[in-house]
């Protein structure tokens, strides 16, 4: 299978509370490989363009409000089935439901403040990647020695 990229951010919440990190490292220790990286502030018209198929529902402008509120860190990794597997990292939406040693298992307790967003599908991940970085801030070609005790 290709290598495929995934987009994830620490929001501000996770950024405020100190776990970029712990967070970071737990796609290193699941084997992703972190491509792109920036610590940003979200301006309210690039929250728009991210949640844009949110737009007219009634969160929608909580979910605004709250990603411009402070800064967040911003990655793509890179890895066999990425999305997949740090959905599976991250865990369920609402934390109620996220499985003990998820991001969400452990770090939070609130839909609204739920530490992290990561991509839904490979198709999403492509677009926020997109709208987060510009080709040049990716890392291209670089090969981990670790990969072949990670993957076939």
């Amino acid at each position: 299978m290709a290598e495929e990229r995934t987009f994830v951010a620490v929001k501000p919440d996770g950024v405020e509370r100190g776990l970029v990190g712990d967070i970071i490292g737990r796609f290193e220790k699941r084997g992703l490989k972190l491509v792109g990286l920036k610590m940003m502030q979200v301006t309210p018209a690039l929250a728009q363009e991210h949640y844009g198929e949110h737009k007219g529902k009634p969160f929608f402008d909580g979910l605004i409000k709250f990603i411009t509120s402070g800064p967040i860190v911003a990655m793509v990794w890179e890895g066999k089935n990425a999305t997949g597997l740090a959905r599976n990292v991250i865990g369920a939406t609402n934390p109620k439901d996220a499985a003990p040693g998820t991001i969400r298992g452990d770090f939070a307790v609130d839909l609204g403040r739920n530490a992290v967003h990561g991509s839904d599908s490979p198709t999403s991940a492509e677009r926020e990647i997109g709208i987060f970085f510009k080709k040049d801030e990716l890392i291209e070609g670089w090969d981990r020695t670790i990969h072949k005790w990670i993957a076939e």
